[in-house]
C-alpha cells in the first residue's frame, strides 16, 4: 500500500507526485520523465569533459 509523504505527495494542483523512494521500490524506470526519477531519465546530461 502506498503511504502519503513517503511514496507520493499531492502538489498544489492536486496531482499525485511519486517520490524517489517510490521509484526505487518499484525498481525500474517507466520513461515518463518523472520529476523525482532516480535514474534521471529525460534530464539533460552534463558534459564533464568540456574544454574551454
Amino acid at each position: 500500500m502506498l503511504q502519503e509523504n513517503v511514496d507520493y505527495y499531492i502538489n498544489e494542483d492536486g496531482n499525485f507526485v511519486f517520490t524517489k523512494e517510490y521509484h526505487l521500490k518499484r525498481g525500474y524506470c517507466c520513461k515518463n520523465k518523472c520529476l523525482h526519477c532516480p535514474w534521471d531519465y529525460g534530464k539533460p546530461k552534463e558534459d564533464k569533459d568540456v574544454k574551454k
